[in-house]
């Protein structure tokens, strides 16, 4: 889509399942049921959107899904299905990858870098964007780069390691302008330094959220997952963001949500809901 100067389009890198109590946290399962339901192994369906911001001067890549890297065994408890992938929506956005000028992370959890590395014939792991720089917040390297045991499933070492190693990683240490009409903001909540990303051109505004509102089903701000390390964070902040996001239109990117790339939230008597737009 158009947007003021720029040029938006939701990419798509397959879907995947994960427990539906963990990614409702507190939320009971009757309730969160109604809006995404379960499978036999109480997994949901959700999906995963990078998002490219084409502008006059830069291709940006805003995340790169989970990749082709997973072994047989993840794949299985994950549930994977790239039969539709990165690669296919790239290829109908016109766009090649060695046309990427810059690949900037949400953080760094396998859903979201995993497409940032590819694994060669021989084993080799390499950029898979070859003259992109990455854009990486600093901390959220540092922690990354030193998990622990409660965020070591997430943070594979294969998915962002080689691409400091082939020296094309630049940390950020703050938020900050990205390119003209992009720039970073921290949310922390799902890790202590999770960021969103907020574009603006032509006094309009849309923002990839990332892991702060994965789905549509989370809009609600109690809706929090159970995988968020810091989750009165996240709340704190989506109280302010959603009030934000309702008053002021802005345009929401849902990575995770297995039918609605993007939309607007609204609010109706109280309730809160999603105006579905193609992108």
């Amino acid at each position: 889509m158009t947007f003021g100067d720029l040029e938006l389009t939701s990419l798509f890198d397959g879907y995947f399942r994960l427990d539906g109590g963990a990614m409702f946290g507190v939320v009971p399962k009757p309730l969160w049921e109604k809006r995404m339901p379960a499978d036999d192994k109480n997994r949901i369906l959700l999906a995963m959107r990078p998002l490219l911001v084409r502008s006059p001067t830069d291709v940006v890549l805003i995340d790169a899904g989970v990749g082709g890297k997973m072994d047989a065994k993840n794949s299985a408890i994950y549930a994977i299905d790239r039969s539709r992938n990165l690669d296919h929506s790239l290829a109908a956005a016109g766009v090649a990858d060695d046309w990427i000028d810059l690949v900037l992370a949400s953080h760094l959890h396998f859903d979201h870098a995993g497409g940032f590395t590819v694994k060669d014939p021989d084993g080799t792991l390499r950029p898979r964007f070859a003259r992109a720089r990455y854009i990486v917040r600093a901390a959220e390297w540092q922690d990354a780069t030193h998990p622990h045991e409660r965020n070591r499933a997430s943070y594979l070492q294969e998915n962002f390691v080689p691409l400091m190693n082939s020296g094309v990683v630049d940390l950020i240490p703050d938020d900050r302008a990205i390119v003209p009409g992009v720039r970073v903001v921290r949310t922390g909540g799902h890790t202590m330094h999770h960021q969103i990303v907020v574009i603006e051109s032509n006094s309009r505004t849309a923002v990839f959220a990332a892991d702060l509102i994965p789905t549509t089903a989370h809009i609600d701000e109690p809706w929090i997952m159970g995988y968020d390390l810091y989750p009165m964070d996240t709340l704190a902040c989506k109280r302010t963001f959603v009030r934000e996001a309702i008053d002021r239109e802005y345009l929401i990117f849902f990575e995770h949500d297995p039918v609605i790339a993007a939309g607007y939230i609204r609010e109706k008597d109280g309730r809160k809901y999603v105006e579905p737009v193609t992108v």
